[in-house]
């Protein structure tokens, strides 16, 4: 029985990873879950796994929700609640999925807590890569990719010698707006691009997806993970999503890891591994799926993922700036300061402003956080309404 803390647990993962759990219960049992500002579906997810403790992050919800719960489960909140989740003695596994660079802490205060991890937060390895890894070789932990993607490279890797690996051939299925040209993405609508064709996905991946921001830190993701020269790690375009990624090694053969586009699946191999688990949810079906196709992803139209490839083989704290300036462009996009192409711009705009600093530390990666969000904010104060 693996004793699980959820961080993000109404989100899209969180929820997915609690449908694994109720198929599972003889062997997982959650421990603690922690969310954002859904208290009304934390209540019912506390009341249906009974965790020890749990928390929200935004005080007004967790005092919502402790004046209407009465149960056994300890309701914590703000951050210091998040890391109790995070570090709780009752969880031997902490599975990440709080959105964006808010989900570093937590990640870094369980891997001091000797819990094995598996992270669906990709942000938490983009803005502090080396630190993390370093964590988790120094506390002898495991940390296992939840990300489809990177679930396809690590089975693919399994068994190989991984010095004999020569390409990583990282797929997306590049989004709703495949083959559109720049002209016909300036009036997209954030409706438009939620509307993605294979995976159902929380608010910022799917958005992430539609500009390629999301495959640009997956590109930095694997170069973490795998230990992977940015030259060795390929992006391409998969529009059926079947294949999640493959691996090419040095004699030529390529090994990739199919699957239907069901997130329950990478979440449940992260974590019964080295296990494989009987399946209660879709399975891929290669008579029913059609043709699969390959292509090139448009670095012109889509200029987020050059963005972040720059950004990573610049290293140091470029790919927090990077990370930042995303996630204050998605947030601007949304609440409609800026048009869709326009959030290119903004992350150029701040990764040319922003300073590279060193040694890298946990103050230094905090500190470029804040700038990197504070250059993005002036320069919107001058773009202006759409």
């Amino acid at each position: 029985m693996k004793g699980l803390s959820i961080l993000g647990s109404t989100g899209s993962i969180g929820t997915q990873t609690l449908e694994v759990v109720a198929a599972s219960p003889e062997r997982l049992s959650v421990a603690a879950l922690a969310a954002h500002t859904n208290d009304a579906l934390l209540e019912a997810q506390i009341r249906k796994f009974r965790p020890h403790v749990a928390a929200l992050s935004d005080e007004k919800a967790a005092a919502r929700l402790r004046a209407r719960y009465d149960g056994p489960t300890e309701i914590l909140s703000g951050e210091e609640g998040i890391l109790a989740c995070a570090t709780v003695g009752e969880a031997d596994t902490v599975l990440g999925a709080m959105v964006g660079y808010a989900g570093l802490k937590p990640i870094l205060a369980a891997i001091a807590a000797h819990k094995n991890i598996a992270l669906a937060n990709k942000e938490t390895l983009v803005a502090a890569g080396s630190l993390v890894m370093d964590a988790v070789k120094k506390n002898g932990v495991r940390l296992t990719p939840v990300d489809s993607e990177h679930s396809a490279i690590f089975q693919s890797l399994e068994g190989n010698d991984h010095k004999a690996l020569k390409r990583i051939l990282l797929t997306a299925s590049g989004g709703p707006f495949r083959g559109k040209k720049r002209e016909e993405l300036r009036h997209v609508t954030v409706k438009e691009c939620m509307n993605h064709p294979t995976w159902s996905m929380g608010t910022k991946v799917t958005l992430d997806s539609s500009t390629l921001a999301n495959k640009g830190l997956e590109v930095i993701e694997a170069h973490w993970l795998f230990e992977a020269s940015y030259d060795q790690i390929v992006p391409i375009i998969h529009p059926q999503s079947i294949v999640h990624s493959l691996v090419e090694y040095q004699d030529g053969a390529v090994i990739a890891q199919l699957g239907a586009p069901d997130m329950r699946l990478p979440i449940q191999y992260a974590l019964s591994y080295p296990e494989r688990w009987p399946v209660h949810f879709e399975t891929l079906d290669l008579l029913s799926c059609g043709p699969l196709t390959f292509f090139e992803p448009d670095r012109e139209v889509f200029r987020a993922l050059p963005l972040a490839i720059e950004a990573g083989r610049a290293g140091g704290i470029m790919p927090t700036v990077f990370n930042a300036a995303n996630e204050v462009a998605d947030d601007a996009f949304i609440k409609g300061q800026i048009p869709f192409l326009a959030m290119a711009d903004l992350i150029e705009a701040v990764l040319s402003k922003v300073e590279p600093v060193s040694p890298l530390s946990y103050e230094t990666i905090v500190e470029a956080d804040r700038k990197a969000r504070e250059v993005a904010r002036t320069l919107l104060s001058s773009m202006g309404e759409v």
